[in-house]
């Protein structure tokens, strides 16, 4: 008999307790068009980048530029525009090995167009976007082992160099059933979370193409 054996990494679902979500952020965010950037940028980034004040509050659709750290001697710099919001069941996840509290979570799907503002390669590295739930709990991504088409939730490709973009589809784990509140940019726990909030769909599976050949005439 076959058996898949492909497992499901588990996810640090509990990242930053008692992270804040937009809660934290400044009345008035940045989402409308016409904001003004951050006169003096937290972190050095090219001429003519110009980032998103922390503490913004932008809905779905509305870009952020934004700059992080992904290891200590590195500047990153990303454009991130969160797309769309999906909410679906843990019964998609029946071939995968899951563990009893990921039994118990609620999956969300986070798409968004992410493109290299910046001058470091950032390949191979996460994608530094989280979720806030409704216990006001950070929780990162969950990576899987191997392929996981409805959302692949794979770190940047190998060669993610400046001017690169990239289409990206975030897997998470709400846990206890839980509810997915904002999407946050919130590289430092001392940072200001830039965040997104919008309408929750739910997840409707892609309609399989009828296989419409037919005999050749001859």
């Amino acid at each position: 008999m076959l058996t898949r054996t492909a497992a499901l990494l588990l996810a640090a679902a509990l990242t930053v307790a008692g992270c804040s979500s937009s809660d934290d952020g400044e009345p008035g965010g940045a989402g409308a068009p016409g904001r003004t950037a951050s006169e003096t940028p937290y972190l050095p980034v090219p001429s003519g980048v110009e980032l998103t004040p922390p503490g913004s509050q932008l809905s779905l659709g509305d870009h952020a530029v934004v700059a992080y750290e992904p290891r200590q001697d590195q500047v990153g710099a990303l454009d991130i525009d969160v797309t769309r919001l999906e909410r679906t069941s843990i019964d998609d996840f029946s071939a995968w090995q899951l563990s009893d509290d990921q039994k118990k979570s609620t999956p969300y799907y986070v798409h968004a167009r992410i493109e290299n503002v910046g001058r470091s390669d950032l390949g191979g590295r996460p994608v530094p976007l989280y979720v806030v739930n409704d216990q006001n709990v950070l929780l990162e991504s969950t990576p899987f082992a191997s392929s996981f088409d409805p959302c692949p939730s794979t770190p940047f490709p190998d060669r993610f160099r400046p001017g690169d973009s990239a289409r990206v589809c975030l897997v998470y784990l709400a846990p206890n059933h839980g509810d997915l509140v904002s999407v946050s940019f919130r590289p430092v726990e001392t940072f200001n979370p830039i965040t997104w909030t919008g309408e929750i769909e739910k997840y409707q599976p892609p309609k399989k193409s009828k296989d419409s050949k037919k005999p050749e005439k001859q």
